[in-house]
């Protein structure tokens, strides 16, 4: 048994750094969103939702992004239609647990996996203020493509873009970088 536990000792301690660092991540997360009310949202989603809001306008789109009165979302208005809505977990905060969780499993130099996970998580944000402008408008115009579009193409794009991310951190500036 001591033989395989030191054989695979690096498998090991990845997937328990990884797990520990995940766990821990979403507990803070999962303590941090109990801090709102039933049906307040959280500043980030509210912070998302003004941000894709702001593109759009910098875009010249007629778009409204408000707090629903009754519901935990924002209610997003394009073209005085309402097309979507943006929910908690439209925040991609998840994405960047899992993100962060890996990169933390295969650290490198402290400073150099500080200002990755840094990077990662702005780029991540980044892309899905994008993703949220893109739903809107190609939902507007394809209502009938919604599943494509928000199950499909759009979380292969965000969880493509975080492979390609852990790909570039392995090979250039983890400890397992050659």
């Amino acid at each position: 048994m001591k033989k395989y536990l030191i054989q695979f000792k690096p498998f090991l301690i990845f997937v328990g750094t990884f797990f520990l660092a995940y766990i821990t991540l979403t507990l803070i997360y999962g303590f941090y969103l109990n801090t709102y009310q039933t049906n307040d949202l959280d500043a980030i989603t509210v912070v998302s939702g003004r941000n894709a809001e702001q593109l759009m306008h910098l875009l010249n789109y007629d778009v409204v992004i408000q707090k629903n009165a009754f519901e935990p979302w924002l209610d997003v208005i394009f073209n005085g239609e309402a097309v979507i809505r943006i929910i908690e977990g439209c925040n991609a905060v998840s994405v960047m647990i899992l993100f962060v969780a890996f990169v933390l499993a295969f650290s490198g130099k402290f400073k150099t996996t500080l200002f990755f996970i840094l990077f990662g998580i702005l780029s991540i944000y980044i892309l899905n203020v994008l993703r949220i402008v893109l739903l809107t408008i190609l939902l507007h115009h394809y209502p009938n493509q919604t599943h494509l579009l928000h199950g499909v193409l759009f979380p292969l794009i965000i969880y493509g873009f975080v492979f390609i991310l852990w790909i570039i951190w392995i090979n250039r500036f983890s400890k397992y970088a050659k």
